[in-house]
C-alpha cells in the first residue's frame, strides 16, 4: 500500500524544495553515530547492508543524514552492533529533514503507519499499486511526471519504491489485499518485453499466501469505489485508518464513521471482483496476448 505523489506510492516526482526542508541536526547526528558504530565493529557498508538485510544505498542514505531510519533497520543494526541501546534511544529524537526526499509531504505519515500496520488494503483504479510495480513500470511512471524529475533524483525515487516492496516478503504474517481495475493492467507503458516483466513481477509479488490480488473485470460495470483509489490499514492497537489521494494532495482519514464507510465500500467491491485464482488467470492471459 503506499509507496502520495505518483501512482500509489507517496513518491514525490520532483524536487520541491519548499516541501523538503534541509537535513535536521538530529538526522545527521543519528547517521554519524550509526556510521561510527559500524566502522568500530569493522564492517564495510556493503557488509553491514547484507547483515541487516537492507540495501547499501539505504544504509548510506541513513548514515549521511538523507533519510529517516526505518524501525526495522534500527532494530537489526542494534542486534548487529552489540545491542548497546544507543541507536534505539537516539532514533526516538530524530526529526525529519531531507531524509524524506522521494516522499510527498502529504504521504509521510501514512508511510510511517504502513510500516507497522497489521493489515493493509489497497484499491487502485489509476496505475499498478506502488507495492506491486516492476522496476520498468516504476521508472516509466517517474520519467513521465510533470514537472520532469531531475536525473539526480530518479535513482533515489526508484530505490525507495523498490525498497517498500520488501514488506511483502519480510512481513509474512501481515495480510496485504489489493483490488485493481482490469484496465490498469491493459494500459501500455512500453514494449511487450517491459509489459511481460510487469506481469511477471505482479504475479511473483502476489504469490505469497499473505498477499491477495483481485482484479475488477471490465464487465463488472459500476461499483461503490468509483470515487477514487483508497487505502486502508489497521494499527497494532486495533485502530482502522484510511488514506485517499488526488492531484498534488492526499488525506489521512481517522474519523471512525468515514473509515467505516470506506471499509464497507472496499468489502463490497471485494465481493464483486474476481477471486485471487481467477485474477491470476486473467493476468496470465493478458501476458500471453502480448
Amino acid at each position: 500500500m503506499a509507496d502520495g505523489g505518483v501512482a500509489d506510492g507517496g513518491d514525490l516526482p520532483c524536487g520541491e524544495t519548499d516541501r523538503e526542508p534541509g537535513p535536521s541536526d538530529s538526522l545527521r547526528t543519528f547517521g554519524a553515530v550509526m556510521q561510527a558504530l559500524r566502522e568500530h565493529a569493522g564492517y564495510s557498508r556493503t557488509e553491514f547492508a547484507n547483515l541487516v538485510s537492507f540495501s547499501k544505498h539505504t544504509v548510506e542514505s541513513v548514515e549521511l543524514g538523507r533519510r529517516m531510519p526505518d524501525v526495522a533497520l534500527v532494530e537489526r543494526s542494534e542486534e548487529a552492533l552489540g545491542n548497546t541501546g544507543a541507536l534505539r534511544k537516539a532514533s526516538q529524537y530524530v526529526t525529519r529533514g531531507r531524509g524524506d526526499v522521494g516522499l510527498a509531504a502529504w504521504f509521510r505519515q501514512w508511510a510511517r503507519l504502513e510500516r507497522v500496520a497489521v493489515s493493509l488494503c489497497t484499491y487502485e483504479c489509476r496505475l499498478v499499486p506502488g507495492l506491486l510495480q516492476s522496476e520498468g513500470y516504476a521508472r516509466a511512471v517517474f520519467e513521465g511526471t510533470v514537472p520532469v524529475a531531475p536525473d539526480s533524483l530518479l535513482e533515489d525515487f526508484m530505490a525507495r519504491r523498490m525498497e517498500r516492496q520488501r514488506m511483502l516478503f519480510e512481513r509474512l504474517t501481515t495480510p496485504f489485499s489489493f483490488i485493481v481495475e482490469e484496465h490498469v493492467f491493459r494500459r501500455r507503458f512500453g514494449d511487450p518485453e517491459r509489459m511481460r516483466e510487469m506481469f511477471d513481477h505482479v504475479l511473483e509479488l502476489s504469490a505469497p499466501r499473505n498477499v491477495t490480488l483481485q482484479v475488477v473485470p471490465l464487465e463488472a460495470g459500476l461499483h461503490a469505489c468509483l470515487d477514487g483509489p483508497v487505502q486502508l490499514l489497521e494499527t497494532p492497537k486495533g485502530q482502522r485508518l484510511a488514506y485517499s489521494e488526488g492531484q498534488q494532495n492526499g488525506r489521512l482519514i481517522s474519523d471512525v464513521k468515514e473509515v467505516s464507510l470506506l471499509c464497507q465500500r472496499y468489502d463490497t467491491l471485494r465481493s464483486q471482483a474476481l477471486n485471487a485464482k481467477d485474477s491470476r488467470g486473467l493476468l496470465e492471459r493478458l501476458r500471453g496476448e502480448l
